[in-house]
């Protein structure tokens, strides 16, 4: 077993590595640096709580779902941050590409993948057709966490997993 977690280990790095390093280029400098924002706290919180209070049903429904999804879904991050402390990989692996202020809380799993993925959810399922959109747009911010040198692979897919399952959760139970 501790053979196949290094070996896992090993090829996680890799993947890190050619996506930190190899794909590194001014275009997706630019877009990734802009597009992760998109599953930070202020632009999540701030889309859904418009939407909720903004616009008629049954959108309204779904930025309340969406809200409630992340507010909920963050509690196993800081769970999971604070039982797992995995370093940051532009703190564990030199040469690793990093950008302006980097995050220096634990690494996994990632809250920006987390956030993203909550607050997609519940629009994918009660409208399938964003699914185009939102789907590509919620694994491109996964993808930004790693390729700005703040996530492995791993952190991001964790937080995929908790943010859809969350929503999934919220939006099965909904009253």
């Amino acid at each position: 077993m501790r053979q196949l977690f290094m070996k896992l280990h090993l090829l996680e790095r890799r993947l890190f590595k050619w996506i930190n390093g190899r794909l590194h280029n001014p275009f997706l400098n630019f877009w990734l640096y802009y597009l992760t924002h998109l599953g930070g706290a202020t632009s999540a919180i701030g889309i859904n709580l418009l939407i909720w209070a903004l616009t008629p049903q049954p959108l309204r429904t779904v930025g309340l779902q969406a809200l409630i999804a992340l507010a909920i879904s963050h509690l196993p991050v800081a769970i999971a941050k604070r039982l797992y402390p995995r370093v940051r990989p532009y703190l564990a692996l030199p040469g690793t590409n990093t950008f302006h202020n980097p995050l220096k809380d634990h690494s996994f799993p990632s809250g920006h993948t987390t956030a993203i993925f909550a607050s997609a959810v519940p629009y994918m399922v009660a409208f399938p057709v964003l699914t185009a959109i939102l789907l590509p747009l919620a694994c491109i911010v996964g993808f930004s966490r790693i390729y700005l040198g703040l996530h492995y692979p791993s952190d991001v897919v964790a937080g995929a997993v908790i943010g859809s399952g969350v929503a999934a959760g919220t939006i099965a139970l909904w009253f």
